[in-house]
Formats: structure tokens, sequence, C-alpha cells
């Protein structure tokens, strides 16, 4: 259980310093960070702090859809926006193209090692991860149909809003789901096998 939690927890610090990453190398955001950006541009908030209220409203749809939270779940919603703003605060734009491509190509990776940390530490889904999972479930419409209209829609308002799109926003768009294929087997905790007990045959 140690294990699990230290994994839950690295995870979700390395997603969190790998948003503040990705938005510094100021290449273009992946979706979801285009919303926050946007929403933090129109109301003049921190990255962390539009972070943390996005993911409690995105739990607040998961009431009619009958999802329940994990320690994962809620943890997700706090801990990425607190390490995000922490990374922005010690971390600049660089100057230089070839540095900051260097930036957004190790944060999607740093993002794909990350997820799979949190995800295979087997505490809950977060809640846009988990909001695609229960539409899901309620309607039986595919997950790849459910995860691009969530995505397309939030990068859409967030582009209106002023949000970051850019090369990053490709780049991030067609890496991050082999990435993510690749890194969870490597982190996926297995349940402990039960041993084996063997009735013992009666004599007569």
């Amino acid at each position: 259980m140690l294990c699990r939690l230290l994994q839950l927890y690295v995870g979700l610090c390395l997603y969190g310093i790998s948003t503040g990453m990705f938005i510094r190398a100021n290449l273009g955001a992946d979706p979801w960070d285009v919303f926050h950006l946007g929403v933090g541009n129109v109301f003049s908030l921190d990255i962390g702090t539009v972070m943390i209220i996005t993911g409690a409203l995105v739990l607040l749809l998961w009431i009619p859809i009958r999802q329940r939270p994990g320690l994962g779940t809620i943890s997700n919603v706090i801990v990425l926006g607190l390490a995000a703003n922490a990374t922005m605060a010690v971390l600049s734009t660089p100057d230089a193209l070839w540095l900051k491509a260097g930036l957004m190509m190790m944060a999607v990776v740093l993002n794909a090692l990350a997820t799979g940390m949190y995800i295979g530490a087997g505490f809950g889904p977060g809640p846009r991860d988990g909001l695609m999972t229960g539409i899901h479930a309620r309607t039986g419409w595919s997950l790849r149909l459910i995860r691009t209209s969530i995505e397309l829609t939030v990068l859409i308002i967030g582009y209106l809003l002023g949000g970051s799109v850019g090369i990053g926003t490709l780049v991030y768009a067609l890496a991050i789901g082999p990435l993510i294929q690749l890194c969870l087997p490597w982190f996926r905790v297995q349940p402990a096998s039960r041993p084996v007990v063997q009735k013992a045959k009666v004599l007569s």
C-alpha cells in the first residue's frame, strides 16, 4: 500500500511539473491547459488555481453519471495545480527556439510517465478521465468519440478565451496516446496473488 501511495503522489507531482514545463515552453498547450490558460486569462487567475477549480467542477459532473471518486481522484484535483504553480514559479520561458522545443518534448514524455504512474497506482482516475469513462458507461458511446468531443470542446473554448494554441498542442495530441500506452504497463500495480489452499483429502 505504501509503495502504491508513493507512486500515486510522485506521479501526480510529476504531472503538475510537466504541465508547468509545457506552458513555459510557450509553443502551445494541451487541450485542457489551453482551457485553463483561457479561463485564467479572463479571470486573472494563475494556472494552478484554475486547474484546481476546474477539477472540482468536473467532479460535480460525476454526480448524474454516478461515478465515485477515489483517493487518486481527489488528490488529482489538488496536487496537479499546486505542482504546476510551483514549477512555473522557478522556471522561465527559454529564449532560443531549440530550448523551447526541447522543454516541450521533455514535458510530453514526463507527462506520459506521470500518467502511467498515477493511473497504474490504482487509486481511481482523475476528474477528466473519470468523466469520460462515466459517460461511456452510461451511454455506450465509444471512448474515442467521447474523449475527442470533450477535448475539442475545451480546446475551442480555451482558444476563444485566449489560451495558447500552437505546434505543442499538435505534438501533444499525436504523441501522448502512444506514449501512455507504452508507459502504463511499467507502473501498473498487480494485485497480490492469494495462496492456493489445497483441501486435505479425508482418508476413510
